[in-house]
């Protein structure tokens, strides 16, 4: 399923090949997706996370096991980001993750998102807001919380995370409303959540 205004998918042909045990084709979708991959495992980890190199191995050995189901209802890319989300969200629920996290999640951040624009304390609380929402993910139904990291964390439009998930809009509306409602519950019952995400309002 093309998106709609989207042109065609640049990878599709790679990943065909690749899905076929095209070694080189594998090889050039690595370096052309791996950007995307990283980007989505630091948004789900934090980008210092030390778990960050593994998750990341294991979302594209994880993209490599998928590619023969790939029906191409969505870019490649966007597949990839995907199955990268759910690698994320079972490092994030391992007891391995649990055990390795470090407090160090809102000064590592800071080099997260830092930028001209925002003063060090505005970063601070950017990254307390992010990493706020990571541990509220965690909670979340894995079908939720699939939905909401792909809209939210990585920016993708509705129809977009339909395609990528293969689930009908309406389902994924129904599920980010769930998931929302979900953290608002969540958010009201804990002052320092509250805080945290209000920001700087």
């Amino acid at each position: 399923m093309e998106i709609s205004g989207e042109p065609k998918d640049p990878l599709l042909s790679l990943a065909r090949a690749a899905a076929r045990g095209d070694r080189e084709a594998q090889r050039t979708l690595l370096v052309s997706i791996g950007p995307a991959l990283l980007t989505t495992v630091r948004g789900m980890l934090g980008v210092r996370h030390p778990d960050v190199e593994d998750v990341l191995q294991d979302a594209m050995e994880a993209v490599y096991r998928a590619l023969p189901g790939f029906r191409a209802e969505c870019r490649t890319v966007h597949f990839a980001c995907r199955v990268a989300v759910q690698t994320a969200l079972n490092a994030r629920r391992s007891a391995r993750y649990r055990e390795q996290r470090t407090p160090s999640t809102a000064h590592d951040a800071l080099v997260e998102r830092a930028s001209d624009e925002q003063s060090p304390a505005e970063a601070r609380a950017a990254a307390e807001r992010r990493e706020a929402l990571r541990r509220l993910l965690d909670e979340l139904p894995v079908a939720q919380a699939e939905v909401l990291a792909l809209h939210v964390v990585l920016g993708y439009s509705v129809d977009e995370t339909a395609a990528a998930t293969g689930a009908p809009r309406d389902t994924v509306r129904s599920r980010l409303r769930a998931a929302l409602g979900a953290l608002r519950t969540r958010v009201d019952q804990d002052c320092v959540l509250l805080e945290i995400l209000r920001g700087s309002a």
